[in-house]
């Protein structure tokens, strides 16, 4: 038996060197050996390295189509060297991302708390946005995260009428379902029930939850300010004579403020960001005027669109209305954020800086 054993695997072997020797025979190609996921190599999205050939390609060039005049041309180095910002799509991603905001349904109804609700006022909205920044700030969650979140709670409140007593239930239902569309790892139904002192049960929170995403018809996708912010900052990188982060941190303040003013709620994110960019130029360096063609040709707004929005913002940074709503201001006094709520900006806009005119001809 043994014999006949051997020599089975003798023929076997016999075949297939014979197989291998013999032209025109096809050859199967010997199985590879599964890799483990921890085993994969990492490599970066913008550099990659060919060892087995002694090629490497150390920079991915992003070009425009030959003849075609987009914003890609114009974009800073950083840019044509990050295949995540798609500097040859940025400007069509703009356009849709502009034609997304103006959706109705994707808007709250401005005035909706004098025409819609009954039992809420905006300072208690106010107090709300403020709160769910400080709830933010404890579970670390983007900032992307808080913007939407603020618009799930005024497209909710702008068609249903709630009680004083729910709308803190209202906002942290609507933080864990932007919390699951944005974050790796979103806090769970129970950390927002202890957050609120278990003021409501996770029997609560799932039943606004569900709530809100019928409302929502579960298109928990938006475009916020949060997200026109982050395109004109990166389209200013190049131009600008001071740090991008200095200018990135005060525009996000000032964009974090606009959150607690329900009068803000009228105006279009993408012009509540241009005008933040504004405000945030004209507080870091008031000796260049803060808008150009540049910004205009990025964003397309005049500043004959934006001049109300600005005023508002500026009213906000210096707290001319007297607020006691200190979470934003307290939390860009960190380091971490270059402390750019302490920076002072002049109680006055020159009335040159926004003149269409003469902001076109510099």
């Amino acid at each position: 038996m043994a014999d006949k054993e051997n020599s089975t695997r003798l023929t076997r072997a016999a075949t297939k060197r014979a197989c291998c020797s013999t032209p025109g025979v096809e050859q199967r190609p010997a199985k590879k050996k599964r890799v483990a996921l921890g085993e994969l190599p990492i490599l970066s999205n913008s550099i990659l390295e060919v060892s087995s050939s002694n090629r490497s390609i150390s920079k991915v060039k992003l070009r425009s189509k030959e003849g075609r005049n987009t914003d890609a041309e114009n974009l800073g180095r950083h840019d044509s060297v990050d295949p995540q910002y798609c500097p040859i799509y940025a400007p069509d991603i703009y356009c849709y991302l502009r034609s997304m905001e103006v959706e109705e349904k994707r808007r709250p109804m401005a005035g909706y708390i004098d025409t819609i609700q009954t039992d809420v006022n905006p300072n208690m909205r106010g107090i709300l946005v403020d709160w769910l920044v400080e709830v933010a700030e404890e579970y670390k969650l983007v900032s992307d995260t808080l913007f939407l979140t603020i618009s799930y709670i005024d497209r909710y409140l702008s068609f249903n009428s709630i009680g004083r007593q729910k709308l803190q239930l209202l906002g942290v239902s609507a933080m864990l379902i932007a919390s699951k569309y944005e974050e790796i790892s979103p806090p769970h139904v129970e950390d927002f029930c202890y957050i609120t002192d278990n003021t409501y049960t996770k029997k609560q929170v799932v039943e606004m939850e569900s709530a809100i995403l019928k409302f929502l018809k579960f298109e928990m996708g938006n475009p916020t300010i949060k997200t026109f912010l982050s395109r004109v900052s990166h389209e200013l990188f190049v131009y600008i004579q001071y740090p991008n982060l200095l200018l990135e941190f005060m525009g996000c303040y000032l964009a974090e403020l606009s959150l607690l003013d329900y009068r803000c709620v009228q105006f279009l994110p993408s012009v509540v960001a241009a005008s933040a960019v504004f405000v945030a130029r004209f507080t870091i360096n008031q000796e260049n005027p803060p808008w150009s063609k540049k910004l205009r040709q990025c964003t397309g707004y005049k500043l004959s669109d934006l001049k109300e929005c600005i005023h508002l913002i500026h009213d906000l940074q210096l707290n001319r209305r007297g607020s006691n709503l200190l979470a934003i201001r307290e939390k860009y006094k960190q380091h971490r954020f270059k402390f750019v709520s302490s920076m002072v900006s002049p109680p006055v806009i020159p009335g040159l800086y926004l003149d269409d005119f003469v902001v076109h001809i510099l």
